[in-house]
């Protein structure tokens, strides 16, 4: 194989990738860690939460997506919360998320730093802005591939490489009964492309995502909260992508769940929040796409931690 015909296979990934809106890696259980998507949720408890996930997308297909990643967020000089009010009171917060995503020779890895600033307007209802910036590498490695040539020079190894600066903005509006987010991600697109020096790899090109989320927690008795939520997911040219999802806790430790794909998937969801440190939960997509002839579904698992929980909290005040 030639650099010309692997330039073109690059070309031609990134272009089926911007074509099905899976550019930024899709998460199930994005409803349990929101600071995925939306960055002016960092900080937002009263305690450091860091999550790590793993998730195996449509199982059976070569070269379908495996997506892991790591986040960590905090709050800066929050102080005591009052006991009469629920609020979150005006304080800073900083975050870092790592994730890798692989489909195929294609290797996409982030890593961002974030900040926001948490506003109380209301004794009830609370407003945050955030931004993050870090940088996007995409990746084809060559040894993934299979040559035709024996004497390909690229037999053995290589891999071409690009670089781009990501920037994601977000506002999240939230109370203890209801939550409203707007964010954008990778909005520089390739304003933020750099390269070595004298480098003739194409460039991927980035495609600008913005998400809205809404949820609103219902307490039809002490131990019973009943959650649904919604995400719109738009990304031009593709066309828009809707998730409705609904979640049902039990006194504030355990939950199922179900969510709804347009054109892609039904999703069962089960959580448990075990102690004031850790928290595990699991999903099972059913594609219902024509990839169900050839998938046998996706798995994705969500373990939490808090640190530095000194008022022992269960199960997280605002992202439920």
């Amino acid at each position: 194989m030639n650099r010309r015909l692997l330039s073109i296979l690059l070309i031609l990934l990134a272009w089926a990738m911007q074509a099905q809106a899976q550019q930024r890696p899709q998460y199930s259980q994005y409803m349990v860690n929101n600071y995925l998507l939306n960055p002016a949720i960092t900080g937002i408890e009263d305690y450091a939460d860091i999550r790590v996930s793993h998730r195996r997308q449509w199982v059976g297909l070569d070269g379908a997506p495996v997506t892991s990643y790591v986040t960590a967020h905090t709050p800066l000089n929050k102080g005591a919360a009052s006991t009469k009010y629920t609020r979150a009171l005006a304080h800073h917060g900083v975050g870092v998320a790592f994730h890798t995503d692989k489909t195929g020779p294609l290797r996409r890895s982030g890593l961002t730093g974030s900040y926001a600033y948490h506003l109380p307007v209301t004794r009830s209802i609370n407003v945050s802005a955030g931004a993050a910036v870090g940088i996007i590498r995409n990746s084809v490695n060559a040894s993934d591939l299979e040559f035709t040539n024996p004497n390909d020079p690229l037999i053995g190894g290589g891999s071409f490489n690009n670089n781009v600066v990501d920037l994601n903005l977000g506002l999240w509006i939230y109370s203890q009964s209801f939550s409203i987010g707007v964010a954008g991600a990778q909005l520089l697109e390739d304003l933020g492309s750099f390269q070595a020096e004298g480098s003739t790899n194409p460039a991927l090109s980035l495609q600008r995502h913005y998400f809205i989320t809404g949820a609103y927690r219902f307490s039809p008795t002490e131990r019973l909260d009943i959650v649904p939520s919604v995400m719109v997911k738009l990304a031009d040219p593709s066309p828009a992508s809707i998730d409705a999802n609904m979640r049902v806790v039990y006194n504030r430790q355990f939950w199922v769940g179900a969510s709804y794909r347009h054109n892609d998937a039904l999703v069962a969801m089960v959580g448990v929040y075990v102690n004031p440190l850790i928290d595990v939960s699991y999903s099972y997509d059913v594609t219902s796409s024509n990839l169900n002839r050839v998938s046998a579904g996706t798995h994705e698992v969500v373990v939490g931690f808090k640190l530095l929980n000194t008022r022992r909290i269960i199960c997280p005040q605002w992202i439920w």
